[in-house]
């Protein structure tokens, strides 16, 4: 039934196993690229939401993510995800679908959509927008990594529920301290560097497609600085204020989430009231 997730699976693409969730709806298709250690599974809620609005909800596990590929073999980069990226959309049939990116996932779309005409329309959720030459990424890669391996440690629950670590509800908590440990540690370090060294500015300059920012305006990942910048790179960039939201505002901020997902995603589906 619309707005539960009735479909799941993998697709031997761009060389690698890539595996998503779907929640099936009429509409027009939505995939969702999640961030740094956020497997599909945390992106369920949001899927069944869309879904229940109308939208064809997929949700992407990033290689070295979840239950996509990972290993020692694989380059954890940003053009190696924006490949896996385009070959999953052919893989699964999809013709210029909306990418929703969420901070890493933001960047993989932003990529593809200046390299291919494969993305319909891309909604960047809180990106980092480190670049050459500007300010590092305010969230600190040691805390990402002590994170992830208190997860694989079997001590994810504990550590997340430390002051100032995390503010989600009680069941997402529970779901993120046991999905994060199927995240490969190196994928961080890929990350971290790719965000200072690749440009998203340029990448959002090149775009095919429509482009809207979501700001969470509590998150600190985006400063005024930033974002006159890609107002700059991008005139005709939408950009949408998520007041109050934190970075991981899917979780923490779920309902203003889906307020702003509602306008900035293509219309043509019905939307819960």
């Amino acid at each position: 039934m619309p707005g539960e997730c009735v479909d799941g699976g993998h697709f031997r693409a761009n060389g690698i196993r890539q595996h998503y969730l779907r929640c099936k709806g009429p509409g027009v298709p939505v995939v969702v690229v999640p961030g740094i250690v956020s497997p599909a599974a945390l992106w369920t809620h949001v899927a069944q939401a869309l879904a229940a609005d109308g939208y064809d909800a997929w949700v992407l596990d990033v290689r070295g993510r979840g239950l996509s590929e990972q290993g020692p073999q694989l380059d954890y980069g940003l053009d190696a995800c924006t490949a896996d990226l385009e070959a999953f959309l052919a893989a699964a049939g999809l013709a210029a679908p909306a990418i929703v990116g969420h901070s890493m996932g933001a960047r993989i779309g932003a990529r593809l959509a200046a390299r291919s005409a494969a993305v319909g329309s891309l909604v960047m959720l809180d990106p980092p927008a480190s670049a050459p030459g500007g300010r590092p990424y305010p969230v600190p890669a040691a805390r990402t990594l002590a994170m992830l391996e208190a997860a694989r440690r079997g001590e994810g629950d504990a550590y997340l529920r430390q002051p100032g670590i995390a503010m989600w509800p009680e069941p997402l908590l529970r779901q993120r301290a046991q999905w994060m440990a199927s995240c490969d540690p190196r994928v961080i370090e890929a990350a971290y560097r790719d965000f200072h060294e690749q440009d998203i500015y340029e990448d959002v300059a090149r775009a095919h497609c429509e482009v809207t920012l979501v700001v969470a305006t509590a998150s600190g990942v985006i400063n005024q600085e930033e974002l006159s910048r890609f107002q700059q790179s991008q005139p005709r960039l939408r950009v949408l204020r998520a007041e109050g939201a934190a970075h991981q505002l899917q979780a923490e901020n779920t309902d203003l989430c889906l307020r702003v997902l509602r306008q900035a995603l293509p219309k043509g589906v019905r939307h819960a009231s």
